[in-house]
């Protein structure tokens, strides 16, 4: 790690020759942020590495010659089904055993006027949830199901318009309502449009939506729908949306997907949320927490509750935090546990200096030989099952680009930092493998070019069940015994 004199010479020399060569800056602010090593210790390969067998488990089927670009794989227990999504719009059901495939509802079908747009890494088909009383007949919530989408179609008012003035499309919350929960296809009609957020930009769009599903009948968090919307995209935060409590953009939102009391009265706001009572004006009561960048991932602790959050970082640092009702992750003002200066510069000097920031359990840089070119945390599985003793108690996490997936213990939670995180790897043919290396091996077999990334996503399902997903091979895999 540099001494901050000779960053500052460093930084000097980057301005003289940005000057002298305009047309490079670009290239030479590059240069700069990877010398910006926050820790230079790389993550620790060898010490506790966790070998498990990745079973093959089921087969999505292609999208014309390209593999399903699956995001979400989660269990419904009242249909006794798992459900998996590809980014183009299709829904698909999946038998416990794997063995039955089959396609439950294509949201981008004509007669849905959903307009899924797809286009590029980022924007697509982005997450579903099925409500807690969904297969319960006499509920509320029976057969209601929520998915979270881009759309090209921008016709009808949005809700919410970012800062700048600039936009390239819609991320919309529709809710669909099943006839017969437990039928093999959706039977229902068209769904209805619950919150539509304009986007100026192409990336850092919509998340996860999720209920939580170890919330009790009972419990005040039940039938409550949290969902994660990134800062709007570009770079750094441009309009400054992720600090305000007066706009959507970079935050956690929760809402009760059948009250009525929001702005538009298509949705409700739950009274326990944290900011309904501010006494500001400008204040949107939906926000849970807020000062995030790219949360595309979050998950519950069954044992303890604890919220897990995985936010991708800017060019520099990746992060798992706790996020607690009202808290404030930082973003853009930190960048993890350090100030963030823009989008290739982050202050070593500073850090963790914010008392009223939430900052990290676990923190990555984006320099480890582990990685590509391309760093995305991703994650995120509590599991607190027993039928593969080797994570019991551990909290997994993944690095999308590699297909690296790593552990911490999750009942001594981490300080920050990378020192804690151990490896996994997969057993297959006697050694131990990576997923992108089980994904060529696939993709050989099928005849495919070898993929150049994972994009890792994990999947649950019942009994603690965990599952790996992937946009590169079609192929669900568990982790087994």
């Amino acid at each position: 790690m540099k001494t901050a004199g000779v960053r500052l010479l460093i930084a000097a020399v980057l301005m003289v020759l940005g000057v002298l060569a305009a047309p490079r800056t670009f290239q030479v602010r590059e240069l700069f942020a990877q010398d910006i090593d926050p820790f230079p210790q790389p993550i620790n390969i060898k010490d506790d590495l966790v070998r498990v067998t990745l079973a093959e488990f089921a087969a999505v089927p292609d999208a014309g010659a390209e593999a399903a670009r699956m995001m979400l794989l989660v269990n419904e227990p009242g249909t006794r089904r798992l459900f998996v999504n590809d980014m183009r719009g299709p829904l698909y059901s999946v038998s416990y055993d794997g063995k039955t495939v089959v396609k439950y509802v294509d949201i981008n079908a004509p007669a849905w006027g959903v307009n899924v747009q797809s286009q590029g890494r980022e924007r697509g088909f982005q997450s579903f949830a099925f409500h807690p009383q969904f297969g319960q007949a006499g509920t509320r919530g029976y057969g209601k199901f929520y998915t979270y989408t881009d759309s090209s179609n921008m016709q009808p008012k949005p809700d919410y318009v970012p800062a700048g003035g600039m936009n390239t499309h819609d991320t919309v919350l529709f809710e669909w309502t099943a006839k017969n929960p437990a039928a093999a296809a959706y039977d229902g009609g068209p769904p209805r449009e619950m919150v539509r957020f304009r986007q100026p930009f192409a990336n850092h769009n919509a998340g996860l939506a999720s209920f939580n599903p170890f919330a009790m009948p009972t419990a005040a968090d039940y039938g409550l729908l949290y969902f994660t919307l990134a800062d709007g995209g570009s770079g750094g935060d441009p309009f400054n949306m992720a600090q305000s409590l007066g706009t959507p953009y970079g935050k956690m939102l929760r809402i009760d997907p059948l009250g009525t009391n929001s702005a538009n009265g298509k949705y409700g706001i739950p009274a326990g949320n944290p900011f309904v009572n501010d006494n500001k004006a400008e204040t949107l009561g939906e926000i849970y927490a807020y000062g995030l960048r790219n949360p595309q991932r979050f998950g519950w602790d069954p044992n303890t509750g604890r919220l897990f959050i995985a936010e991708i970082g800017q060019n520099i640092v990746e992060e798992i935090s706790v996020a607690t009702a009202g808290a404030n992750l930082g973003w853009h003002d930190w960048e993890a546990s350090f100030r963030f200066i823009d989008r290739t510069h982050i202050d070593l000097n500073q850090r963790r200096a914010d008392p009223k920031v939430t900052y990290p359990i676990v923190e990555f840089d984006h320099h480890d030989a582990l990685f590509q070119n391309n760093v995305a945390v991703t994650g995120l599985v509590v599991y607190r099952g027993t039928a593969v003793p080797q994570l019991s108690n551990k909290l997994l996490f993944g690095d999308n680009p590699s297909g690296e997936v790593f552990y911490v213990d999750a009942d001594r939670l981490p300080g920050g930092g990378q020192d804690a995180i151990r490896r996994v790897l997969f057993n297959s043919g006697g050694s131990g493998k990576t997923l992108l290396t089980l994904i060529r091996e696939k993709n050989a077999a099928q005849k495919r070019t070898a993929a150049d990334r994972a994009d890792l996503r994990f999947g649950t399902g019942p009994e603690n069940r965990v599952f790996l997903l992937n946009k590169q091979d079609g192929t669900i895999r568990e982790i087994v015994r």
